[in-house]
């Protein structure tokens, strides 16, 4: 049997949701981009947010490892509360996995020290260790091979999994996505999520932004639905499928699934 992508050993800090977000509202200037946002997610579920374009989806997840502050409300990371001024946000960042649209790899280094550097820098590990630990997680979205060269050598699907692999190599608590498959070729969707898969069977608490409706039938544990800002609906993924309850909901997946 192949090791598991999960290899988090890191110790829970609270036993009640990995991610708890209480009536949170967020504004650009005058722009009130979210409104009275409130969920949880519980340790080991699978959450994909989803919505029309401009919803606010990307901009909720990013405000829950603080990359996006946000002036109303509370988000609670593991017990640990996002907006207090005495949380060290480097710390908590590097507890929470984070992969985003556009790869965010470094050009400059190569696959290998895209692996390494924040393991070395951030967790202080040694050299020897985290290369070891990069490489184990390499070989486990099929890179191994490719570990000398630079980001700009492979394909846009390799990249999006060898940035799984560097945010899995801090022993994250929790992952979040954020549209990891929108800048792909269609023909590179499937590896990425196929590495997706693996580590929601796995148990890893995921929080998805995402349009692949299959990857939300297929492991989603629930699915918000937002609008405009807002959570319009928040269901376990039978229930949002198969009864979505406001119409606009029910229009979003009319036409995402007509096809």
């Amino acid at each position: 049997m192949s090791a598991p992508l999960n290899t988090s050993t890191a110790p829970t800090a609270s036993t009640g949701p990995m991610i708890a977000l209480s009536n949170v509202s967020k504004w650009y200037g005058d722009f009130k981009v979210l409104t009275n946002c409130t969920t949880a997610v519980n340790k080991g579920e699978v959450v994909v947010v989803c919505g029309p374009s401009g919803s606010g989806k990307s901009t909720l997840i990013k405000c829950v490892n603080a990359l996006e502050p946000f002036q109303e409300g509370q988000i609670v990371v593991d017990g640990t509360p996002v907006r207090d001024k005495r949380t060290n946000l480097p710390k908590l960042r590097a507890r929470v996995g984070m992969v985003f649209q556009h790869f965010e790899l470094f050009p400059h280094l190569s696959i290998a020290d895209n692996l390494t550097l924040a393991q070395t820098m951030v967790l202080g590990r040694n050299k020897d260790a985290a290369l070891s630990t990069g490489m184990a997680l390499l070989d486990r979205v099929g890179l191994s091979a490719h570990a000398k060269k630079f980001p700009g050598q492979l394909s846009g699907g390799q990249q999006q999994r060898v940035a799984i692999a560097r945010a899995l190599a801090m022993n994250p608590i929790v992952m979040l996505f954020d549209e990891p498959t929108s800048a792909l070729d269609p023909e590179m969707v499937g590896e990425v999520l196929d590495v997706m898969v693996q580590l929601a069977r796995e148990g890893m608490t995921m929080m998805c932004v995402t349009h692949e409706m299959g990857f939300a039938r297929k492991v989603a544990n629930r699915v918000i639905f937002m609008d405009k800002g807002e959570i319009v609906e928040d269901a376990t993924k039978d229930d949002f499928f198969g009864h979505a309850r406001s119409e606009r909901a029910q229009n979003f997946l009319s036409k995402i699934l007509q096809h």
